[in-house]
């Protein structure tokens, strides 16, 4: 089995857009190999991007700017399939959204979401016709596409008439390095940052999708006052940034910015609870990371959210602030609450390695080339 692999995505830098699907193909990367010993993975990347230790898949850089997405575009739908055409190759895997269409052998893609359709004002407008556009086409054309819940892998099949039979399902992973420190640890990490004994935290983009206005307002109820500490980059139109200064001032809020990943860990021990009243995700990982971490989850009803946290966090639905206020103060106030969901949340978060990510998506290979997929 011979998988060419289209990992353009692939980061070249620490920053909050590198983020999330940056961490995913970098996980599956990193495990492919070991999933499937008897393959052999060539994988395309950019000229600045930071590959995984996988010394059995070969690295293919390519040439020029492609960093800048116009780049980027034009190298994968006009120079990608001219290297596919002479390479060999049994399956290309587009790990992110969009193959070349002129792809000359069978295709599967992964979808994260459908963000792109739900919040088309989040993006810029040549980047959401792009998207929309090749990705339905993608979908379309290719033999088998892999989505991160079984919420996506049913918004796709509804949204743009899809077979189910040809969508898979690859949940993210937890990385290791996510799990509960020692007392110690914690209390120098406080001591660093200069952290409170107790607080809410939240992690992820500052950004409308996300919800973080109901979290602000929230936390502006709590009585007495628990501060609420924001990790992560400003996204866009960020127009809730007036009242979470309004809260800095009053010492209910604090926004840190973005933090290094190896960071994060510390961060997620540190809090009393872990807050995310996202109104959309693909699967959404913060909130499995907390849990790893130890740390109880208040989150957001959600599809995709109730699918990956189970019955281990309180859900709250994202649109009722009363609700997120008195369940704040709830998970706050009993500690039997929060160490009955620090429990169950260790035990949910390990059932999600990111071998168990690779191992999926391997099989998806295995199927595709075996049984093949019919097209609509």
């Amino acid at each position: 089995m011979r998988i060419a692999l289209n990992a353009m995505l692939l980061a070249g830098e620490a920053s909050y857009r590198s983020a999330g699907i940056h961490r995913y193909l970098y996980e599956v990367l990193r495990r492919l190999p070991e999933a499937a010993p008897e393959a052999a993975f060539t994988a395309f990347i950019g000229p600045r991007a930071l590959p995984p230790p996988a010394p059995r898949i070969r690295w293919v850089r390519a040439a020029g700017p492609t960093h800048r997405p116009w780049a980027r575009i034009l190298w994968e739908q006009m120079v990608l399939p001219l290297l596919l055409a002479r390479g060999g190759w049994d399956l290309l895997h587009a790990m992110a959204f969009v193959a070349p269409l002129a792809a000359p052998l069978p295709v599967t893609v992964t979808v994260y979401d459908l963000s792109f359709v739900r919040y088309p004002e989040a993006f810029r407008a040549p980047n959401r016709i792009y998207l929309r556009l090749f990705t339905r086409l993608t979908c379309r054309r290719a033999a088998g596409i892999l989505t991160i819940s079984q919420a996506v892998r049913a918004e796709l099949a509804a949204r743009w008439r899809l077979p189910p039979e040809r969508i898979a399902v690859a949940y993210p992973g937890v990385d290791e390095r996510f799990r509960p420190l020692s007392p110690e640890a914690v209390a120098a990490f406080r001591a660093r940052r200069g952290l409170p004994d107790r607080f809410v935290l939240y992690v992820g983009t500052l950004e409308p999708r996300k919800n973080v206005a109901l979290l602000l307002e929230a936390a502006a109820r709590l009585s007495p006052p628990i501060p609420l500490i924001l990790v992560g980059g400003r996204g866009w139109k960020a127009a809730f940034l007036r009242r979470l200064r309004e809260l800095e001032g009053e010492g209910r809020a604090r926004w840190v910015g973005f933090v290094p990943e190896e960071e994060l860990p510390a961060w997620y021990n540190a809090a009393t609870l872990f807050a995310y009243p996202s109104r959309y995700e693909g699967f959404g990982m913060p909130p499995l990371e907390a849990m790893a971490c130890g740390t109880p989850v208040i989150a957001s009803r959600i599809p995709a959210l109730q699918e990956g946290l189970g019955e281990a966090a309180l859900l709250v639905d994202p649109d009722d602030l009363d609700g997120w206020v008195a369940a704040l103060r709830r998970l706050l106030d009993a500690e039997d609450l929060r160490e009955a969901l620090r429990a169950r949340g260790l035990a949910r978060a390990r059932s999600f390695p990111w071998a168990a990510t690779a191992e999926a998506t391997v099989r998806f290979y295995n199927k595709i080339l075996t049984e093949g997929t019919p097209r609509r």
